[in-house]
């Protein structure tokens, strides 16, 4: 990635200003009235020299490594938004976020969010797959997430050993080749760390399927793709597979499911939604 020194100097800056001393535990310097930080303050909390931290804020042509950064982050007490504009401004990747991979709830605005979905199935997983929330027609178009122990509540695990998926999933076995790429590559370095790591060996230990697709070491993403459901009471449903990131929990990922405006799935979706028996014109 590119270095942008002279906006790196002007965002340091700013976000040095922008603090109280008071705030990071540092002492008021008598009769001194600038505003914020000064840059000595900054280098000695972040562990750097104050000429190369004053080269930074001046826009020289230095590079802070990524210890650094994530230092200067610290000590300037950046949101995550600030701190991944900060790294590309250094020429960086964008940071892991900080929260906890599994948090054990989703904010109050994001399950507002799911339910606001309606008659689109919808859910929100953590960083290691675990489900986290979902709205009432998923919850209909997959009844076993309710009912499944907290611990076994995780997409890539129920994937691989809840058989009713594989009976409501037609292309079963690609989906699951596809998942565990997209697991792998999402997971990046994140995979030798709990719970990452304790999910991956009991599927090992679990599931011959995942195991042969775990050995392959493919990487891939995903992105939007039309999916089919073949649900033992209103029947085959035509979907569009979405996922989202909320801007302020970057942690979380909002999985949604979209019918095919081509098909009756809509109709389908109600039907099931609100368990009334399906009535289809040719049906």
């Amino acid at each position: 990635m590119k270095h942008n020194a002279a906006m790196l100097g002007q965002f340091l800056t700013s976000r040095r200003r922008q603090l109280v001393r008071a705030q990071i535990g540092l002492p008021e310097i008598a009769g001194r009235t600038t505003r914020g930080l000064r840059r000595e303050d900054v280098a000695y909390l972040a562990g750097v020299s104050v000429t190369w931290y004053t080269w930074l804020e001046q826009g020289r042509d230095v590079t802070p490594s990524r210890q650094v950064v994530d230092s200067l982050a610290r000590t300037l007490r950046l949101s995550h938004a600030e701190h991944v504009y900060l790294s590309a401004l250094a020429g960086h990747s964008a940071p892991q976020p900080t929260e906890d991979a599994s948090p054990g709830t989703v904010p109050a605005h994001v399950q507002r969010l799911l339910d606001a979905l309606g008659d689109y199935p919808a859910l929100v997983i953590a960083q290691d797959w675990t489900i986290l929330a979902w709205n009432a027609v998923y919850a209909a178009l997959y009844p076993n997430v309710a009912r499944v122990a907290v611990a076994d509540r995780n997409f890539l695990w129920l994937l691989f050993t809840d058989p009713y998926l594989r009976t409501l999933m037609p292309d079963w076995e690609l989906t699951g080749v596809y998942n565990v790429a997209s697991f792998r590559a999402e997971a990046g370095t994140r995979l030798s760390e709990p719970p990452f790591a304790d999910l991956v060996s009991r599927l090992l230990q679990t599931s011959e399927a995942f195991r042969a697709a775990w050995e392959t070491y493919d990487i891939d993403t995903l992105p939007a793709r039309e999916r089919l459901f073949r649900h033992p009471e209103v029947g085959d449903l035509h979907l569009e597979q979405h996922s989202l990131v909320p801007s302020d929990h970057p942690h979380l990922r909002l999985v949604t499911f979209i019918p095919m405006s081509s098909t009756d799935t809509a109709e389908r979706l109600r039907c099931l939604r609100d368990a009334r028996p399906l009535r289809l014109t040719g049906v």
